[in-house]
C-alpha cells in the first residue's frame, strides 16, 4: 500500500513538553483523524510535517520524499488549513488569492471561484473584517483549489456552524473519490471524525497511544460499566481508565474480547466512542454526581 505520509519516531523538544518518537502512516486516498486533548502535540506534529519548526529527531516522508530535502516540491502538493488562518489584515480575499495562486503549478482559478461562491465568501472584503468561521472557509477554499494530494486540517471545524460542518465533511469525502487525495484531520469534535475518518491516531502527552483503522478501534475498545461495589483491584488493574460516580463506575479497555470474558452478569459492556476514549484513557478517580 502506498503511503502519502510516513512518519518514523518524529521528535520535538520544548521546555516542559516533548513530542516523543511519534510514528504513523497514512495511505493514499484515505482520511486520518488526529485526536487528543489540548496540548497533546497535534499542532506540533502538523508543523513538523510542514517543516515550520525544527525537528529534533526521526524522519518524515511525504509522497515518498524527505520533507526537509524536498520541502518546496512537497508544499506545492499540500493544502493546509491552520486553526487560526492568518493573512494580511487589510488585503481583500480576492487579492490574497491572486497572491497565493502563483505558488502552485496546478492552481485552478475556476475551482477557487466555485468554492468561493459555494462558501459565500465576500471576495471584496478585507480579511480583518471576517468572522473566524469565514476566515476558515476562505483558508479551505485556498487549500482545495490547487489539486492538493495531501490536505492538512488543524481543527478546521472550530467556529463553523453545524450545517457548514456537514457540508465540509461531505466535501472531504468527495475528495477521495479519485483515490488521489489524502487528508490528515486534527479535531476535538470526535463526531466529525467518526463520520468521515478511515484511520484514527490518538496522541496524549506527546506520545501516540494508538494509530489504527476506525474498524479496529471500534472492534477493540469498549467501556465497562458496573456498580461501585464491583470495582475491585483486579478490575482497576485491567482497565486503562476509570471514572467513579455516585452509583457506579465506567472504565475503558482496548481488550474487548477479554473484557467480555472477565465481566459477566452485573456489568454493561458498550463500544467506546472516540469521545469515550479521549475522556477516559488514563483517568483514575471519582466524579460523583
Amino acid at each position: 500500500m502506498e503511503h502519502v505520509l510516513d512518519i518514523e519516531r518524529a521528535t520535538k523538544r520544548y521546555k516542559g513538553f516533548t513530542l516523543d518518537q511519534v510514528s504513523l502512516q497514512l495511505p493514499r486516498g484515505y482520511i486520518m483523524g488526529l485526536i487528543g486533548p489540548n496540548g497533546a502535540g497535534k499542532t506540533t506534529l502538523i508543523k513538523l510535517i510542514l517543516n515550520l519548526i525544527h525537528r529534533d529527531g526521526g524522519t518524515i516522508r511525504v509522497f515518498g520524499l524527505d520533507n526537509l530535502a524536498s520541502e518546496a516540491e512537497i508544499k506545492s502538493r499540500i493544502g493546509f488549513v491552520p486553526d487560526e488562518p492568518r493573512f494580511h489584515d487589510d488585503a481583500t480575499l480576492q487579492s490574497v488569492a491572486s497572491a497565493v495562486a502563483p505558488y502552485y503549478t496546478h492552481w485552478d482559478s475556476k475551482r477557487f471561484a466555485t468554492l468561493a461562491g459555494e462558501f459565500e465568501l465576500p471576495l471584496k472584503k478585507n480579511f480583518k473584517k471576517l468572522s473566524h468561521g469565514t476566515k476558515t472557509k476562505f483558508a479551505l477554499a485556498l487549500a482545495l483549489s490547487h489539486g492538493a494530494e495531501l490536505v492538512l486540517l488543524d481543527e478546521p471545524t472550530t467556529g463553523l456552524d453545524p450545517v457548514f460542518r456537514r457540508r465540509l465533511l461531505d466535501k472531504l469525502a468527495g475528495l477521495l473519490e479519485g483515490e488521489r487525495t489524502s487528508v490528515l484531520f486534527s479535531s476535538h469534535i470526535t463526531a466529525d471524525l467518526e463520520r468521515t475518518a478511515d484511520f484514527v491516531t490518538f496522541v496524549k502527552n506527546g506520545r501516540v497511544v494508538f494509530s489504527n483503522t476506525m474498524d479496529q478501534v471500534a472492534q477493540s475498545w469498549v467501556v465497562v460499566k458496573g456498580g461501585r461495589e464491583t470495582l475491585d483491584a483486579d478490575a482497576r488493574a485491567f482497565l486503562e481508565g476509570v471514572r467513579v460516580r455516585a452509583h457506579g463506575f465506567e472504565g475503558l479497555t482496548s481488550q474487548a474480547d477479554e473484557a467480555r470474558r472477565r465481566f459477566g452478569n452485573g456489568y454493561v459492556i458498550e463500544r467506546a466512542s472516540l469521545d469515550d476514549i479521549m475522556v477516559l484513557f488514563g483517568k483514575e478517580g471519582s466524579n460523583d454526581d
